[in-house]
């Protein structure tokens, strides 16, 4: 049995500071986890793959890490949220897309989270605009039925996600719509092992407080019958977030299954 140290690595130094042992077969290269923004790192989806024994890597786009060169050292590639579009004329969004293109070719899974399902829209050959309207906050989404949905989803039909988009991607050539809301209609695509999601499934309560202070002017601004006021998001989330918690885990449950070894 080969013994695997399963760690994350700390923002600032890119050492590893946390780390669980479990014993497998053969080593696992690590998930590389991509942020955007100091506020939008991996949270919930790094507490699933430490607790799967799933090693990651945090590649810090906002300290000004590089993208690496070649997805081949990650066993999947992982894209968190960010306030900065996917059209704008930003050096790293070049080599993002091109790594995804490369991840595909390769088999390598890919996840996106909102910006990062922007940066996989774009990538495999769809386009990112503005969406009809706003959205902030909790709000109900619901699967679209086909053998793609239920592979990922099983048998869930709707449930609460979290929001904070004002643009909206389309779906590429060969992938899937499997999800929708009543303002937005492409929640999620999956090609294959590669999901993007438009939603965030990925949010905890801390990052949701945080979100509600640092966007409060945001919030303030937006005039729009999807956004919630930081009050209304609070008082939704202690019921909310269980219950999107347990679609996010059945997500990146099949997600893990993609990944090579």
């Amino acid at each position: 049995m080969v013994t695997l140290v399963c760690a994350s690595a700390d923002p600032a130094t890119n050492r590893h500071n946390a780390a669980r042992v479990r014993n497998i077969s053969r080593p696992v290269q690590p998930v590389a986890i991509f942020r955007h923004a100091p506020t939008e790192g991996p949270g919930h989806f790094a507490t699933y793959l430490d607790r799967q024994g799933v090693p990651w890597r945090l590649i810090a786009i906002d300290a000004g890490e590089a993208v690496p060169a070649s997805p081949s050292a990650f066993s999947g590639l992982a894209f968190m949220g960010g306030p900065m579009s996917v059209n704008d004329d930003l050096p790293w969004i070049t080599q993002v897309l091109r790594l995804i293109r490369q991840a595909v070719a390769l088999d390598i899974p890919v996840l996106g989270h909102c910006l990062g399902g922007q940066l996989m829209a774009k990538a495999l050959g769809g386009v990112v605009t503005r969406n009809p309207v706003k959205e902030i906050g909790w709000g109900e989404v619901r699967t679209v039925p086909s053998p793609v949905t239920q592979d990922w989803f099983g048998d869930i039909e709707r449930f609460p996600a979290f929001h904070w988009h004002g643009e909206t991607f389309s779906i590429p050539p060969a992938a899937v719509r499997i999800l929708e809301s009543a303002h937005c209609a492409n929640q999620a695509f999956a090609l294959g092992k590669h999901l993007a999601l438009q939603c965030h499934v990925e949010m905890t309560e801390a990052m949701i407080h945080t979100w509600c202070e640092v966007g409060a002017e945001e919030i303030a601004q937006a005039a729009s019958p999807a956004v919630q006021t930081p009050e209304q998001i609070h008082a939704e989330t202690p019921q909310r977030l269980a219950a999107m918690r347990a679609v996010a885990e059945r997500l990146y449950g099949h997600w893990i299954q993609g990944m090579r070894a």
